[in-house]
């Protein structure tokens, strides 16, 4: 490690000579730029994120409300309220456990260049192991994104079929989607504080948004589900027999609802006292989206008037059938609008997450056109990055117009390349305890350590395999799960990137700081 003497004197200068009422942010800003400098990294952002902003950036990217309600008819197919109420409690424990292994890790790198810095900073003599990390990940942002900008897409299509009775072409759900892909690169554009507002005000939206969901669900439905139907109904839509496998399946909501904790790690190098309001953010978003989205799954299972209405519904969107049968007309108008807003935010976070990943992987000649997607316009955002994952966005929006089975493919890849890329950092830490993070932050698990990361180790690869597999019987052309096809493809050109480009030209992070030093000698 490099000798920190004159970083700690400028921290303790600070602390000496400010009078400003900021002083104290003044102090946990230096400490933080002392730890990026001990990483080799120049701080080129300004720290203006507070845990609030930082925790928000992390309630974004999994957006609770969204999530649940996207993915809602998922667990409800497979399982039913069964399946939907315990698969929720045992992956959210299990999500718990790896916010827990990567929060450690985070504490220790609090860099923007998240999954794929630990990597490399753990097992850098395995070079490409990081590369690939690294964009499988900004991948399967970009992808997040692009999904839920789709979604929000989606949204507004149920709002105009609830509200006016018009079903919107599959062309006009995609230049819905090109829309909200460009403002969500407008927002990105301005920069941290912007971003760091926009969390915020979702972090206290998804708590207000939830009450008022579902207070309005359990006040207007007509019928009130028993406690015996929420917590053993057990429904089958799949075709399978297996009870146990239907019930796994279902398992699948709860997970895709829940990534995105590791998203706070994008944004250390805009914050203040990273190494712990970071890791911090990581673990609280996943306790609290535990909790939110239990109180709005029961309401939703206590609320729901028919699981065949829903199984058979025309709206865009499933979950709108849910609201309508459940609270009428203008409150599904309501309902719809409060979760729309909340899934425009969580995409915005991702493409707030994949241009950061951008900025880093260039940073350390991982990603090419290094100049360009280094550059940061006068609100201090990397803009090549937020405008590259605006336009794979829209492209790729153009697949939905063609084939929706080919976009759902394309999209299910993103959530089993995040769970991936969590793979890289955890088995680091399972198979090299001792040799992977020699120094630990202020956040560490202890003695605990190894067991959290083993168990979160058998649990990633387990849900690795569940993604891939058939969730339909029989399997054919249209149902066939192909998204096993669209990993295998990234991971393909993720290959071919690192065999015929990045194995001469990324030897693993390059040290910003030592170069600004002998720039200042030249």
């Amino acid at each position: 490690m490099e000798k920190t003497a004159p970083v700690l004197q400028d921290v303790e200068s600070v602390d000496r000579q400010s009078g400003d009422p900021q002083e104290s942010q003044d102090v946990s800003a230096a400490i933080s730029d002392q730890r990026l400098r001990e990483l080799g990294y120049k701080s080129e952002f300004r720290r203006d994120m507070s845990l609030f902003g930082v925790l928000g950036i992390s309630f974004c990217a999994i957006g609770i409300l969204t999530g649940m309600s996207s993915a809602f008819q998922t667990g409800l197919f497979s399982g039913g309220p069964l399946g939907l109420f315990w698969g929720w409690n045992i992956c959210s424990l299990f999500m718990l456990l790896i916010a827990l292994s990567l929060a450690e890790i985070c504490s220790a790198y609090p860099t923007m260049g998240g999954l794929y810095f630990w990597v490399c900073k753990m097992k850098p003599e395995v070079p490409m192991l990081g590369f690939c990390t690294g964009w499988i990940y900004s991948i399967a942002m970009t992808f997040t994104g692009t999904s839920g900008n789709l979604s929000v897409a989606l949204y507004l299509a149920s709002l105009a079929e609830v509200g006016q009775g018009r079903t919107l072409s599959r062309v006009e759900i995609a230049a819905i989607a090109w829309g909200v892909n460009i403002a969500s690169g407008i927002i990105n554009t301005v920069g941290t504080r912007a971003i760091g507002g926009m969390s915020t005000f979702n972090l206290w939206w998804t708590l207000g948004g939830t009450l008022v969901l579902v207070v309005t669900l359990l006040v207007k439905a007509p019928v009130k589900n028993t406690a015996a139907f929420v917590f053993t109904d057990y429904e089958n839509f799949t075709g399978w027999q297996s009870r146990g496998f239907v019930v796994l399946l279902g398992f699948l909501q709860a997970v895709y609802t829940l990534e995105g904790c590791e998203t706070a790690a994008q944004v250390a190098e805009e914050a203040k006292r990273a190494e712990l309001l970071a890791p911090l953010a990581v673990v609280g978003s996943i306790a609290g989206s535990w909790l939110i989205g239990l109180a709005y799954m029961l309401a939703l299972l206590f609320s729901v008037q028919s699981i065949a209405s829903v199984q058979g519904t025309s709206f865009a969107i499933p979950i709108a059938q849910l609201y309508y049968d459940a609270v009428g007309q203008k409150l599904t108008l309501m309902c719809l609008t409060v979760v729309a807003l909340a899934q425009f935010m969580a995409a915005v976070t991702a493409f707030t997450a994949s241009s950061r990943l951008f900025y880093a992987l260039a940073r350390d000649n991982a990603f090419p056109m290094k100049g360009r997607f280094m550059a940061l316009n006068r609100y201090q955002a990397p803009y090549w990055g937020v405008w590259t994952s605006v336009v794979i966005g829209c492209v790729i929006s153009c697949a939905y117009i063609g084939s929706t089975v080919a976009f759902n493919a394309i999209l299910s890849s993103a959530a089993i390349a995040v769970m991936l890329s969590y793979l890289q950092p955890i088995i680091i830490r399972v198979f090299w305890p001792s040799t992977s993070l020699p120094d630990h932050g202020p956040f560490s698990l202890g003695r605990w350590s190894w067991p959290i990361n083993f168990a979160s180790f058998l649990f990633t690869v387990f849900i690795c395999v569940l993604f891939i597999l058939p969730t339909a019987h029989p399997t054919d052309a249209l149902n066939m799960n192909y998204a096993v096809v669209a990993v295998g493809a990234v991971m393909l050109l993720v290959g071919a990137c690192w065999a015929f480009w990045g194995r001469t030209r990324f030897k693993g992070p390059v040290a910003t700081v030592r170069r600004e030093h002998e720039k200042a000698l030249m």
